[in-house]
């Protein structure tokens, strides 16, 4: 069993904290919720300490809700968070755990292609001291290119450029130790980055060979147009976190090859005009004189601007930009 020091066993009121929290985004899943929630009970039930299932209704246009509140009748472990409209697995993932009250929360598809069966030995890989536990689906029942190896492009992409090395960032099936988990703000598809989250603020990261089986009812809600949505939140991570405190380095380094440009350009019309007899205005080199000049000078005046922001941000709310793992032997300590 995983303990968490300085962790309250009760929630407010006085009742029993769970142990794990289990966060299932719902989007028009009628046919596969009361299995899933019959499923998740009888694996949880096996476990040590309670239990409690959030599903959260992503704005479904089937009977899922329905479904969801007459499943809760034989399981009322289960919890249901009823969006207006949908909003994305991102945000019903984020409402999940924003309500879970466990020591250690587990994510997992409403479409019965994720098994309960492989989340007590995501648990017992927590135990060893790890903060977040990732499935790997090594052998994926979904559709060869537009899901398998599409998947495998971006998965080793992705692993590349955050040094976060996971096959399967896409697999919903995971288990996180709560207290990682907070202040987390997700947004657009960026639920799969939760890890490298983790991973950039010290904590540790494995992941386990998982089950999974073909999808028996409806239909997948991935497209090729997630490939690209995945990609430019890729760009966002990466840019939060190598210049989320100094953004004038990029905006700075982009404004300076912007003003070389510009010179180049001033140079090489010079050289047309003093040495080629070519005048100034039958070439483009004028104009694209001023422009990257404008470019440039526009740059370092938002890259100044970000820095206010970004300090604004921090002092605002008392933020500091780095993070203190433990304080030892200082007088203020009892």
């Amino acid at each position: 069993m995983i303990e968490l020091a300085g962790k309250d066993q009760t929630r407010q009121g006085g009742s029993p904290r769970p142990r794990i929290s289990v966060v299932v985004p719902v989007f028009n899943e009628e046919r596969s919720v009361a299995r899933l929630v019959e499923s998740l009970g009888v694996v949880l039930g096996g476990l040590s300490g309670d239990f409690e299932i959030i599903a959260v209704n992503d704005g479904s246009q089937d009977g899922s809700l329905a479904a969801l509140i007459d499943a809760q009748k034989a399981c009322p472990q289960l919890r249901i968070i009823d969006f207006r409209r949908n909003f994305g697995q991102t945000a019903a993932l984020m409402a999940g755990i924003d309500h879970a009250a466990g020591e250690i929360v587990v994510l997992i598809d409403a479409d019965l292609q994720n098994d309960p069966q492989d989340i007590p030995k995501l648990i017992d890989k927590l135990g060893e001291g790890y903060d977040v536990v990732s499935g790997w689906r090594q052998d994926r029942k979904d559709a060869r290119f537009s899901r398998n190896f599409l998947s495998r492009v971006a998965n080793g992409l992705i692993s590349r450029i955050t040094g976060v090395a996971l096959h399967d960032y896409g697999c919903t099936l995971k288990a996180y130790r709560a207290e990682v988990l907070k202040g987390v703000r997700l947004y657009g598809e960026m639920h799969r980055f939760i890890p490298i989250y983790v991973h950039w603020l010290g904590g540790r990261v494995t992941e386990l060979p998982v089950q999974h089986h073909s999808r028996e009812f409806g239909r997948t809600n991935y497209g090729l147009d997630r490939v690209v949505k995945v990609l430019l939140d890729l760009i966002v991570v990466t840019f939060l976190d190598r210049y989320l405190v100094k953004p004038i380095y990029v905006f700075g380094g982009f404004a300076f090859l912007s003003l070389a440009a510009s010179v180049a350009a001033f140079a090489w019309m010079l050289g047309l005009k003093f040495f080629g007899g070519v005048s100034f205005i039958s070439t483009p080199l004028p104009l694209l004189v001023v422009m990257t000049f404008l470019v440039g000078i526009l740059s370092i005046l938002i890259g100044l601007l970000a820095e206010i922001m970004v300090r604004t941000y921090f002092e605002s709310q008392s933020r500091r930009h780095y993070l203190v793992r433990g304080r030892y032997n200082f007088p203020d300590q009892d």
